[in-house]
């Protein structure tokens, strides 16, 4: 490979050092850690502007989000299950993959995307995933196999005394490696080309 696989992770919540937007952090250490290129979209880096595909213009996150994802090998998405569902501020920055529909590589094709679900309560973790697989089969993404569901109420990265949960960082790092597996023989196929 000539170039390492360049990993984008968008995710979290408004709130930096979500525990959505750390379990992202978690797995985009692992994909730096294999040799990618990362860069991480959480809080304060998303467009907090609404999807408008009738406007043109775009926040200079926007430009920034559409730039990494435009030149992606693999994504990582980390979302909070609101209701059953991914977040609005997921979904919106999601909706500006639209802004790539007419590239050579439309969409997520030819990418393969991590899923990574946090949810206070078990029903809504299964639910958020199933929408958060259904969004990127819609966007012609390969989501991975394996995607990492988490409770949030469990405190997976720790705090007030408490460790990290080896099995919530397994699972982060297990999404990570799946993307770059397949980030990796996508991009050598490219570069062969």
């Amino acid at each position: 490979m000539h170039t390492p696989p360049f990993i984008v992770g968008l995710g979290g919540t408004t709130r930096p050092g979500s525990t959505s937007e750390r379990a992202l952090a978690v797995a985009l250490e692992a994909a730096a850690a294999a040799g990618c290129e990362t860069r991480l979209f959480g809080a304060g880096a998303m467009p907090c502007e609404t999807y408008d595909p009738t406007r043109p213009e775009r926040s200079a996150e926007a430009v920034a989000l559409i730039a990494a994802l435009r030149r992606a090998d693999g994504v990582l998405i980390a979302t909070p299950a609101y209701h059953g569902g991914i977040s609005g501020l997921v979904k919106n920055a999601i909706d500006f993959v639209e802004d790539l529909r007419d590239d050579t590589r439309p969409y997520f094709d030819g990418r393969a995307v991590g899923c990574i679900v946090v949810a206070d309560g078990a029903q809504a973790l299964g639910s958020t995933l199933a929408s958060l697989r259904s969004i990127v089969h819609a966007l012609r993404g390969w989501p991975t196999p394996f995607a990492a569901t988490l409770s949030g109420r469990d405190k997976p990265f720790g705090g007030d005394g408490r460790a990290a949960d080896e099995a919530a960082l397994q699972s982060c790092r297990l999404v990570a490696q799946q993307v770059v597996g397949f980030a990796r023989m996508a991009h050598a196929g490219r570069d062969t080309a």
